[in-house]
């Protein structure tokens, strides 16, 4: 799965919402009744709507989100932030597993850290979940490792917020010797 942008918003969305819409429909739920929906169907009718992704796999989208860099005043250097996450209707209705679907949210999350790594460069994310439910899945990233890529991973409720550690790249010399 990948994380990218969405470069048509309305076209885009209206895809995505046929592909979620079937996928409810297949197993008689109402898909206008799903929440979040309107959150980020409003967020793509924006004149200039910015920072919207999709989790696509093949042409299944499992996700959208909006991920934004931001100045915050708790940072001295811009932070990213992803929010108004909703997930294809496959996990919320039970078509795919709890496994499933934790492996579909940590992707989306690691699809963020990459994207503070390249193309939105920042060093603290705020990542919010859909629910405080959600942050078991990502309970085993607040141990403090020498291989982490994080110096401070936290989880208050459905919020994550964390910094990377400092890239470094090894000396000409070194790699020489």
């Amino acid at each position: 799965m990948r994380l990218l942008p969405i470069k048509d918003p309305e076209r885009s969305w209206r895809l995505i919402k046929a592909q979620w819409k079937k996928d409810a429909e297949g197993v008689g739920e109402d898909f206008a009744t799903f929440g979040g929906i309107a959150a980020f169907e409003a967020l793509t009718a924006k004149e200039d709507p910015q920072g919207l992704y999709h989790l696509i796999d093949g042409e299944r989208v499992h996700a959208v989100c909006q991920v934004r860099r931001l100045l915050m005043s708790r940072y001295s250097a811009p932070a990213l932030s992803a929010r108004f996450i909703n997930v294809s209707p496959i996990y919320d209705l039970g078509l795919a597993n709890t496994g499933d679907y934790a492996q579909m949210l940590v992707a989306l999350f690691s699809g963020v850290v990459w994207l503070s790594r390249d193309a939105l460069s920042a060093n603290h994310i705020r990542f919010l979940l859909k629910s405080p439910g959600d942050s078991q899945f990502f309970a085993a990233l607040k141990a403090v490792t020498p291989f982490s890529p994080f110096s401070k991973f936290t989880i208050e409720g459905a919020l994550i917020e964390c910094s990377l550690r400092e890239t470094t790249t090894a000396s000409p010399a070194a790699v020489a010797s």
